[in-house]
């Protein structure tokens, strides 16, 4: 795999960019969002920015499409989603279509589901909404007295599990959530020492920063996993269905008169299931020095192949993650790194396009994104 080493360069917004969406109805339409409350779209097929959207005085720290409606677009600032028709323009001065404010601290990531019918709102005080978008009203919280002690930065619905969605947090929390009943089906802790699989890595805590599913599509190559970037510098794959197995053969399993040793090895194995249900690649596999930012799926070639990684050490890492699954996980992950890509910024953000040229879009510490051509 080659990338172009000079990046295209994409110029409108006024200060730093945040985050960045891609569409895949219409390849090559990027949006982008930032600090100075701005979403900028682009056309990869023209060489300036072709609309620009002003949200409001905050910044913009998430954006998401509406499934199966890409003319939609929802967008996080502060304590507020908005929704916005991009076929609207400019000539109504963007006027939202909708606007939910049921945060009460900042919202941090926003993710819509697989049949557009719910939307999540994960917030700074470690909440997470759950809004009905078609009767327009909140649906349930997951509080953080339940699920996150700290900061929730990430949230994804399950496509494959209509009333399941898995957040992430800076208390170094990976929740996956029953919400029709709000409550969490399981909590891994990446801040306990058996769940890092190759020790700590950096003096940095294992928070959560970004975490990412495959779509529907993907599963044909991929399993039901979620990929989770880390503070402490790895990205560990986890299977989920695994994990919630787990959860299941851990509660069928009653404890009897006399067993107390059986019931410890019974853990213990529990444990082991566990740490072979999860891929972890860190420095040792040629993997990120400092914390990890974003992670995705690649839309390009064969869609979600690759796990696509930037990080606070100013570099971006593709990994070949299917070459684990077909080698049926007996060859480890020192051989999956791809493709290795020095950025020279911290990365905030990064997503795929579906085209075979400029196919990775970066948001950095910078107000200019970046988009390389991996092929």
């Amino acid at each position: 795999m080659a990338t172009d080493p000079k990046p295209r360069r994409l110029k409108g917004h006024k200060a730093t960019a945040t985050c960045c969406i891609a569409s895949v109805a219409t390849p090559g339409l990027v949006a982008t969002a930032a600090e100075d409350g701005c979403v900028c779209w682009f056309d990869m097929r023209c060489k300036e920015v072709i609309e620009t959207m002003e949200v409001g005085k905050e910044a913009v720290t998430s954006l998401c499409f509406k499934p199966g409606n890409e003319n939609v677009v929802y967008v996080s600032s502060g304590k507020e989603v908005k929704s916005f028709d991009v076929r609207l323009g400019s000539s109504c001065s963007w006027k939202a279509l909708e606007s939910f404010e049921y945060n009460k601290e900042e919202i941090n990531q926003i993710a819509c589901s697989s049949k557009a019918s719910f939307l999540a709102a994960a917030d700074d005080g470690g909440d997470i909404k759950i809004v009905d978008i078609r009767q327009q009203r909140i649906y349930k919280t997951l509080r953080a007295d339940t699920g996150h002690t700290s900061i929730c930065s990430s949230v994804q619905f399950l496509p494959w599990r209509p009333w399941e969605v898995i957040t992430g947090g800076l208390d170094s929390k990976l929740v996956m959530w029953d919400f029709s009943k709000g409550r969490p089906n399981k909590i891994i802790n990446f801040g306990l020492s058996d769940v890092n699989n190759g020790g700590e890595q950096c003096l940095n805590p294992a928070f959560v920063h970004a975490i990412a599913v495959p779509e529907i599509s993907m599963l044909d190559i991929s399993d039901k996993v979620c990929v989770v970037a880390r503070g402490d510098g790895a990205v560990d794959v986890i299977n989920i269905e695994a994990e919630l197995d787990s959860v299941r053969s851990k509660g069928s399993t009653k404890p009897r008169k006399g067993s107390q040793s059986r019931s410890k090895n019974t853990d213990l194995e529990i444990q082991d299931q566990n740490r072979r249900n999860r891929l972890h690649l860190d420095y040792s596999s040629g993997g990120h020095t400092a914390a990890v930012s974003c992670v995705a799926f690649s839309l390009f070639g064969e869609r979600g192949r690759f796990i696509i990684s930037g990080g606070n050490d100013k570099l971006v890492k593709v990994w070949d993650w299917t070459r684990y699954l077909d080698a049926e996980q007996t060859s480890g992950s020192g051989d999956l790194l791809h493709l290795n890509i020095d950025h020279s910024k911290k990365v905030n953000w990064l997503c795929t396009t579906p085209g075979d040229v400029e196919n990775l879009v970066v948001c950095d510490t910078t107000k200019v994104v970046k988009v390389y051509s991996v092929a």
